[in-house]
């Protein structure tokens, strides 16, 4: 139930603060004086569409909070958002909405807790009920009859539209693999081709070794200069271990040294390290020297092995320059295409199975299409008598009212196409409601609707806006004591030209424009603004002066003792309801 209202700068709205009760509360005013503006800002408050025109002029910054009593299932759901509850078991939305140079913007608080729209959407589903003469265009609307009937069908109901709503997603998935499989066939053996032929051409290259290509660089540069490799390594050999020369060899000199190191030790024992020293490095450079001569003995050219070298590493260069550019990097895409070909050479019986695929899936969704249409079928039938013993008191007792469900192409919602067939008069066809209803047959028809739609939905508040329109005399009577038979189980807030309706209120308000003058000079109009303010009418005097003020078209006299009879026919009624 909504509590409280505050608002600033909304609108035409400077600062206002109204305290709703349970109930009917009603707010009236002449046309125009601003009463569709507060409930604009309930519908800001709980995340509506807002545009500039809701900051007040002359200000950069809107604000609407209401508050609500909170219940057992709210309560469970805030903790779900993770929002800490108030001790007074209350919640407080809060909505600030700011002007920039280029856009607005706003943000939407629970208990204090920043929010995004989709925690606002999850509230206001489960606070508030907001009915006008607008949604007219809505019963016309498929999708949205389609919706109420589901709410309306409960509990199992909508549990098996999510089965079809899953059942659907598979069936998509099923077939967009299935046409992105069919549309892909072409590039498919395409790539196969390609991937195929470089697949060949990469396992004739025998490619196993990423750095084969320096390996063969420096073989190239050995088999090129084998003479001149023998000539450098005889140089060093005999530089090491044997010259011919009058020079001696290394391997000589060190022989000197250690002969000579031999004598010193003999007399000085600290020498011996540098004699092991000596002699270590002699029988190093002895083993190079026989190495050196060993490799210089076995080299020899190969003119038939430089050409094959030269031949592969051309090769290679080929295939760094097509699949490279390393030879590393080639290697790499070979391995990866050998599993993409393997990939598109397992998908060539791939269509049959998905064709079977998405045959199983769609024979599931129309099963769970089926049994949707069946739970739809139960409770279109349990509306229709329940819509029809609703709008008899509204004085349509020759009513009739069908909802028509017809066969579709299956979608997340099901297969139906759903509509609201309506027949006023005794012997007309039945025909599409917002073909036929007027004005104010649709405002019964919305009113008794949602009298039925009040025991399964779980907002505690319904709004209606001028849910009267079009109506006069016994139906405005009727329209009457429906909201009062509604306000028994839901607070119920109505802005309305009725007195009839405004004579059956728990809570009264009278909305209506002044003009202030926010200059301190009284005499300069300059600074005069409209304002809308709110009044309670909480004794019987100015709600007798209210009802009198909409009845109208009266003398003074006649209007009050209408007024005054319509303050006693709500209170026979209340009785009535009570006993």
């Amino acid at each position: 139930m909504l509590l409280c209202l505050r608002i600033e700068n909304f609108a035409l709205i400077d600062q206002l603060e109204l305290e709703f009760g349970a109930g009917l509360n009603v707010l009236t005013g002449e046309t125009g004086a601003g009463k569709s503006i507060i409930l604009d800002a309930i519908d800001a408050a709980l995340g509506g569409k807002v545009s500039s025109r809701v900051i007040r002029t002359g200000t950069s910054r809107a604000m609407v909070e209401a508050t609500f009593t909170s219940n057992a299932p709210l309560a469970a759901w805030l903790t779900e958002q993770e929002i800490d509850l108030l001790d007074e078991n209350s919640v407080v939305i809060s909505r600030e909405i700011t002007a920039t140079a280029s856009n607005i913007r706003s943000r939407s608080r629970v208990n204090g807790v920043l929010v995004n729209r989709q925690i606002m959407g999850g509230m206001r589903d489960r606070l508030v009920e907001i009915t006008a003469q607008g949604q007219a265009v809505q019963v016309g609307q498929s999708a949205q009859v389609r919706d109420w009937l589901d709410l309306y069908g409960g509990d199992s109901l909508m549990q098996q539209r999510h089965q079809v709503a899953t059942s659907f997603s598979t069936y998509q998935q099923a077939h967009l693999a299935l046409e992105k499989r069919r549309t892909s066939e072409r590039e498919r053996l395409q790539q196969f081709d390609l991937l195929n032929y470089q697949v060949q051409e990469l396992g004739a290259a025998n490619l196993d070794e990423f750095n084969e290509l320096e390996q063969l660089g420096q073989e190239r540069e050995r088999l090129n200069h084998v003479v001149d490799l023998q000539q450098m390594s005889y140089k060093v050999y005999q530089a090491l271990y044997q010259n011919d020369n009058e020079t001696p060899a290394a391997a000589d000199l060190l022989g000197d040294s250690e002969t000579t190191l031999n004598h010193m030790v003999e007399y000085d024992t600290q020498l011996q390290p540098l004699l092991e020293l000596v002699r270590d490095a002699q029988a190093a450079v002895m083993e190079v020297g026989r190495q050196i001569n060993a490799y210089g003995d076995g080299l020899e050219a190969d003119p038939h092995r430089l050409e094959e070298v030269e031949e592969r590493i051309q090769e290679l260069k080929q295939i760094c320059r097509k699949y490279g550019p390393t030879l590393k990097e080639a290697i790499a895409y070979y391995q990866r295409i050998q599993g993409e070909l393997g990939l598109l050479n397992d998908s060539e019986q791939s269509i049959e199975k998905l064709e079977q695929q998405e045959k199983a899936c769609f024979d599931k969704l129309t099963q769970v299409s089926n049994q949707l249409t069946q739970l739809r079928s139960k409770a279109a039938a349990n509306l229709e008598s329940r819509l029809i013993t609703e709008l008899k008191p509204l004085a349509m007792e020759k009513v009739k009212f069908q909802v028509e469900i017809l066969p579709a192409s299956p979608t997340a919602m099901g297969a139906d196409k759903i509509t609201f067939i309506f027949s006023p008069n005794p012997g007309e066809p039945l025909q599409p409601l917002t073909e036929i209803a007027s004005g104010g047959e649709m405002s019964r028809f919305l009113l008794a609707l949602k009298t039925c739609f009040s025991q399964v939905d779980v907002a505690g508040t319904m709004v209606f806006d001028e849910i009267d329109v079009g109506v006069s005399g016994r139906v405005a009577q009727a329209i009457a004591e429906k909201l009062h038979q509604l306000s028994q189980r839901n607070q119920v807030l109505c802005v309305t030209h009725q007195p009839l309706v405004a004579a059956m209120a728990d809570r009264h308000f009278r909305v209506d424009k002044q003009t202030i003058n926010q200059s301190k000079n009284k005499k300069d109009n300059a600074e005069q603004r409209t304002v809308v303010r709110v009044t309670t009418l909480d004794n019987l005097t100015t709600r007798r002066e209210e009802l009198a003020q909409l009845a109208g078209g009266k003398s003074a006299s006649d209007a009050i003792a209408f007024a005054e009879s319509l303050l006693l026919q709500a209170a026979n009624h209340r009785r009535r309801e009570h006993t």
